[in-house]
């Protein structure tokens, strides 16, 4: 199998490295100083005190002219349409387009590109961050869920098998919205409001106050994806979320490192996400709405 991997940060580094054992893979990015150090370095791999280095393909966008079988989206939510139409050549009448991306409803901008039949969303609960250009420590093991949006596509299994020879455990999904809603419950609620108030994860759920926040946002979460057909007890919810952050007390989140370095967050597409479908529905979400504009106010702060 051909993959392209768009977006070389810390997860398109991780399956980059881990993908390129089983399949032809090739990075692409628009960071032309990161991209020559792939090509000249490898990717390298740090799990515990193992090193792993791969020899993998990286191009600027739109220099790699080729089509693939799978492409795989790892960039920020707002850079997906700019991002595959720089490289559309990659795009041919059979590629797939899978998102792993942060957040809910990049289905949408996808289908601007292949039909539905040809798109895949996932979720990854793998942990990682970048200590340069090309090495990536693995942080924490996780699962990769994938599942088609149209009953058209029949072989989901095929790529759900790429991603275990891998390295990466992964399960195929018929409902595969209740995986993003699953994950949307931690990353609108305790990730979004860990970036608002500058603090570890930790911080959360020992602090009364910011506590008390977060589980507002987790009923919210809980009251649209049932209404939405995705039905989480909220108990249930506010109990996994309080153990997840007591485990991962020193975490920080992508919104929370974006936020400090002044760089533009994803919240439109997580908190964002929560926020418009429960307008569809009309149903009242002033937490998460709070947060959207939160976010966007200190996004105009800079660094």
């Amino acid at each position: 199998m051909k993959i392209a991997i768009i977006g070389p940060g810390s997860m398109g580094l991780l399956y980059a490295a881990g993908l390129s054992q089983v399949a032809e893979v090739v990075l692409l990015g628009n960071n032309a100083k990161n991209i020559e150090a792939i090509t000249h370095e490898g990717v390298t791999v740090k799990r515990g005190d193992e090193y792993k280095t791969k020899k993998v393909r990286a191009c600027m966008n739109g220099n790699y002219k080729e089509t693939v079988d799978l492409v795989i989206l790892f960039t920020k939510a707002y850079l997906t349409r700019e991002a595959l139409t720089a490289n559309q050549d990659i795009i041919g009448k059979d590629t797939v387009l899978l998102t792993l991306q942060n957040g809910a409803g990049h289905e949408s901008t996808l289908m601007e590109f292949v039909p539905e039949e040809r798109v895949l969303v996932g979720t990854t609960a793998q942990g990682a961050y970048r200590e340069n250009g090309h090495t990536v420590v693995n942080s924490g093991l996780g699962d990769t869920n994938v599942g088609a949006i149209s009953s058209r596509f029949q072989d989901v299994e095929r790529y759900v098998d790429v991603f275990e020879k891998g390295g990466f455990p992964c399960h195929a999904h018929e409902h595969i919205n209740q995986m993003v809603w699953n994950k949307l419950m931690i990353n609108a609620s305790s990730s979004v409001l860990s970036g608002v108030l500058g603090v570890a994860q930790g911080y959360v759920a020992t602090n009364e106050y910011a506590w008390g926040i977060c589980k507002k946002l987790i009923r919210e979460i809980c009251k649209t994806a049932c209404e939405a057909g995705y039905c989480f007890k909220e108990e249930e919810q506010v109990e996994r979320i309080y153990k997840h952050l007591l485990n991962a007390p020193n975490g920080f989140t992508s919104i929370y490192a974006d936020l400090k370095n002044g760089r533009k967050t994803e919240v439109d597409v997580i908190s964002g996400a929560v926020v418009r479908e429960a307008q569809r529905l009309g149903i009242e979400t002033p937490t998460q709405q709070l947060m959207v504009e939160m976010v966007h106010a200190m996004e105009g702060r800079g660094v």
